[in-house]
């Protein structure tokens, strides 16, 4: 049996190629720092928000000004634990609500209810402060919903392996569809040390940041794929890393050109949320930046670079190109 040449063939391509691949450690190295990073930021308080773990919201009517902030500090003395406090209007009148949320398994009993009203009337006497609503949040329902949103995206993973492993299997399917499940996986680990770092809560927002990656920051990875697949039949004999650093370069204007335009609708979204004070928004076009950022760099740098380290350790030095079947 021949030895295959290890000499890699010259051809002429219409794009300036990169040599990602001769930056493969350097990309494993900030990618397995990112992943650190967002692992040990859970350390740092994960804030989990009252629908996942149950607690108490406690709605008021109110006239004046209120500070939200020193609410929260003095109410927190008050109960012992953490309180959230958000202003709104009633659509039904031109008065102004408070809303406390007490996070708590059993719920905040009568009697604290009672104790949160009147410090609030002692700190703001003159606010005509009535109570409008006041409920348990049960955690079982939101226990169910994060459970089933982890199983979906399990499942999506396995999904997409086998995917990418029949479609293909001409560059060792297998493989390359472990390491784009591996490169989503870093996407969404970092996405979540995001999320803790910039003190946003894990609710369903995040949730929806997290489900929405999932098909989103794949793409492009199929893309490079597909580049591959071709150039394989198109520039036979050519060593591995050189196949990947030509479909990668090819690849990289339109992946760039379609993360910056996604990047730059949600950072439009995230500055009128700011100017507006829409904070629920904030939590999750923030996220999703944090996302799409390294969604890119993983299909452009990451798992191309891991692929191609995954062929060599299997002895595969050259992809042999896809036979056509004999016409009858």
């Amino acid at each position: 049996m021949s030895k295959q040449t290890k000499e890699s063939k010259q051809f002429d391509v219409d794009v300036k190629v990169r040599n990602f691949c001769s930056k493969s450690k350097l990309f494993f190295l900030i990618s397995l720092a990112l992943i650190l990073i967002a692992l040990l930021s859970t350390f740092t308080g994960v804030d989990v928000a009252l629908e996942f773990k149950g607690g108490t919201i406690i709605t008021y009517s109110y006239s004046g000004e209120m500070d939200e902030k020193t609410i929260e500090d003095e109410i927190s003395a008050l109960i012992g634990s953490s309180v959230n406090a958000q202003g709104g209007e009633s659509l039904d009148s031109d008065t102004k609500t408070l809303s406390l949320s007490f996070s708590s398994n059993e719920g905040l009993t009568i009697e604290r209810q009672a104790e949160v009203t009147d410090k609030i009337q002692e700190l703001y006497p003159d606010s005509e402060l009535e109570l409008l609503d006041a409920n348990d949040v049960d955690a079982t329902s939101g226990s169910e919903f994060f459970a089933k949103c982890i199983v979906a995206a399990i499942f999506a993973a396995l999904i997409l392996i086998v995917y990418i492993a029949l479609r293909f299997k001409q560059i060792s399917g297998w493989s390359a569809g472990v390491c784009a499940v591996l490169g989503l996986l870093s996407t969404l680990i970092v996405t979540y040390g995001g999320v803790v770092l910039c003190g946003f809560e894990i609710d369903s927002n995040f949730m929806a940041v997290i489900l929405t990656l999932l098909g989103y920051a794949i793409n492009d990875t199929i893309v490079i794929y597909d580049r591959i697949r071709e150039n394989q039949t198109l520039l036979p004999g050519m060593q591995i890393q050189e196949l990947v650093n030509i479909s990668s370069s090819q690849s990289l204007c339109r992946t760039l050109r379609t993360s910056i335009t996604t990047f730059s609708s949600m950072l439009v979204v995230t500055i009128v949320s700011l100017v507006m004070g829409l904070t629920s928004i904030l939590s999750f076009s923030v996220p999703m930046m944090i996302g799409i950022v390294m969604g890119t760099y993983n299909s452009i740098c990451f798992v191309p670079s891991l692929w191609v380290w995954w062929q060599k350790k299997r002895g595969i030095s050259v992809l042999q190109p896809v036979k056509k079947k004999a016409k009858i």
